[in-house]
């Protein structure tokens, strides 16, 4: 099983660049789904990525729907997490 991580439609760069850092240390690909809520681009995302945007493997999809095209051609099973959930991330089975 390998994980990857999506991010629908980031408002935060800051926060987009920690997770495409998170990524590339840990070796899994991240998606961003557009549009994001700001410009998307090596120069916003500089300062909170470092140097690891080059070591990231990140995947750009247009819509939910792109990604979600790509998500089933690939045979990837899709797990949502928000913070509105009634169920903990950590009470939750991930198992298939």
């Amino acid at each position: 099983m390998s994980i990857e991580l999506a991010l629908y439609q980031p408002d935060i760069p800051q926060n987009t660049g920690t997770l495409l850092r998170f990524g590339a240390c840990l070796g899994v690909p991240v998606h961003i789904i557009h549009p994001t809520g700001f410009t998307f681009s090596a120069k916003t995302l500089r300062r909170s990525a470092l140097d690891y945007l080059d070591a990231a493997e990140l995947h750009e999809h247009a819509s939910f729907a792109a990604f979600d095209e790509f998500r089933r051609a690939h045979g990837r099973r899709l797990v949502l997490l928000t913070t509105k959930a009634s169920l903990s991330a950590y009470a939750a089975r991930f198992d298939a």
